[in-house]
Formats: structure tokens, sequence, C-alpha cells
């Protein structure tokens, strides 16, 4: 018998969403999944969704009202700090406001629903000391983005009735197949290929070499996301982070794509691309999530690396006007 009838899931088409909504229909063939979609995206081939822009109060709370969904995993936000520093306000009222209208529409039309918020490892902030935290470090968010997911996060314990399950992730960074160079490894990878290709002078930009983070494969971290909402054993408010314990500097994680490149370039550090903010040493403990769901992550770094250095090899390949 399937967990759920009916999923509505936000950000399906971005990039965690799209791994996950494949995923997802793989797992739980016999669960519907609808994407709420903003207008002008597009769907995957086949996939039911829904058109709303989660800023709009009234089209979100239609939604709900049409979908009715026993289980709702909000992966919807605006995910770059780098973008959410010079567009606050737009941050503020995706991750904060859609939230809250997103968490109405549930408390009015389906308060028994099981709601899985996607929040990030980034509100622990200032309280990142070298040491893995645990989901009982005090919050100190240092940007718009932590902010606004760590608001979201006691807004949705308030909003949400205690008929409705709350989940909350503090996903740690994960990167793979899809993500944008907005990111510090896609950003590697997409100038690596170029530069293999003879399309970029050998001359690698980056920013901050020495911070030290906690890297996770996406699907590593879409399975966690599906092995918690499919978990019956949960209390109605419950937090976990998704994190591999392991920090890694920058520069191990570039050395490690120096090695797989297939020619030889030099580094560039760019003022343009270092946070104000920086955090030296960001870490998590999953020891709960383990403990809950007997997750653990299933990919090395290398391999993670690989994978998104073949994917950005044929990104950039299939987009060679010359081909």
């Amino acid at each position: 018998m399937a967990r759920f009838e009916t999923v509505l899931l936000t950000g399906g088409t971005g990039f965690v969403g799209s791994h996950l909504s494949s995923a997802f229909t793989a797992r739980f063939p016999d669960t519907k999944l609808i994407l709420l979609c903003r207008p002008g995206e597009k769907s995957a081939a086949g996939a039911d969704f829904l058109t709303a822009e989660l800023a709009d109060e009234a089209a979100v709370d239609a939604a709900v009202r049409h979908v009715r969904p026993d289980g709702v995993i909000h992966l919807a936000a605006q995910s770059s700090v780098g973008d959410a520093s010079v567009g606050a306000e737009e941050t503020w009222r995706v991750n904060f406001c859609g939230t809250m209208w997103l968490a109405c529409a549930v408390a009015r039309h389906c308060p028994q629903a099981t709601f899985l918020f996607v929040s990030s490892g980034e509100v622990y902030g200032g309280n990142f000391r070298g040491q893995p935290v645990t989901e009982d470090t005090p919050l100190m968010p240092l940007n718009a983005y932590a902010r606004s997911k760590a608001a979201a996060e006691a807004m949705l314990a308030d909003v949400l009735p205690q008929s409705a399950r709350l989940i909350v992730t503090r996903s740690f960074n994960h990167t793979g197949a899809g993500q944008d160079e907005r990111f510090a490894l896609p950003a590697f990878a997409a100038q690596i290929t170029r530069i293999e290709r003879g399309e970029q002078l050998p001359r690698l930009s980056v920013g901050n070499l020495s911070a030290q983070r906690d890297f996770l494969d996406v699907e590593d971290v879409v399975d966690a996301y599906l092995r918690l909402i499919d978990a019956e054993s949960l209390p109605q408010r419950a937090t976990f982070n998704i994190a591999s314990g392991n920090a890694h500097a920058i520069s191990d994680v570039l050395e490690r794509l120096r090695a797989l490149a297939r020619t030889k370039f030099e580094i560039n550090v760019d003022p343009n691309r270092v946070r104000a903010s920086e955090v030296a040493c960001a870490v998590g403990d999953a020891s709960k999530l383990r403990q809950a769901t007997g997750w653990a992550p299933a990919r090395s770094i290398d391999d993670m690396l690989s994978r998104l250095l073949v994917y950005w090899r044929k990104r950039v390949a299939s987009a060679d006007p010359r081909r």
C-alpha cells in the first residue's frame, strides 16, 4: 500500500527537483506526484503539474485546494547565497512569504498532510566552529538566504497545525548534473571543460579556496528526502541535518578536479567570487537522520566530481554551434 496518495512538489523543475521527481516516481509508482510550477516553466514530459507563483497567495491557495495532497515536498527557493545578497527582497518574498502561503493553504485544505521543508545548513552560520554541528546547535544565520530559511522554519512550526507532520531538512552543500555556474563546483567543472575544448584560456577563476565544506552528491540528498517522506515513525515536528560529516577544503576539491582534467591550467583568484561573510569550515552531523532512516551517503566525493565533470563535458559539447 502506498504511503501517500498524492504528493505536491514545489521546485520540481529545478536542479534538485528534477532529480527528486524522477527518483520519486521510480520509488513510489503508486503515488501521484504533482509539480507546482512557476508560469512559463516546463515540467518533465508526462509529469502532472499546476501553475502558480509562490509569492501569489491566492494562486497557491487555489492550487492546494484543487490538489489536496496528503504529502508536500517544498523545494522551491531562491537558493544562491550570492544572488540573495543583491536581491534580498525577492529572496524573502520567495523563501519566506511563498513558504508561508503554502503552509497556510495546507493548514486550510489538507491539515493532516506531511510537509517536508528543505532548509539549509547555512542557518547555523556563525555557530560553525570547526566541529560538525547537530540539530541542537543554535541558529546564527549570516546572510539573507540563511535568515529567510531560518525564519521560514520558525514560521512553519507555528502556522502548520499539530495535525500536520512537519519535517525540516538542513541540507549541506550538494552538487550534480543540472546545477548551474552560480555555485563553486559546477563553475570549476564548466571552466575546465571549456579550457579542454580551447574555448577558454587555461586560467580558472575561483573564489576563496581555503573554505572547508561538507559536500554531497545530489542523488544522496534526494535519497534522504525520500527516506524521510516515507518514514512512518517520525514525531509531528522533526528536524534533520543532511550531511556527510566530512569537511573538504575547496582547494582540495579543485585539485581532485585538476587530476581529472585533460589539460593543464593555472588558477586565478577573482575577488568578485569571494563572499563577504565566508564561514571558514561548515560541516554537519547527520547521526539523527541515520538513526531514523538508515541513510548514509552512497557516493564518494571523487565519484561525485567525476560525474559532475562528465555532465559538463556533455553539456558544453551539446551547446557547441559547430556541431
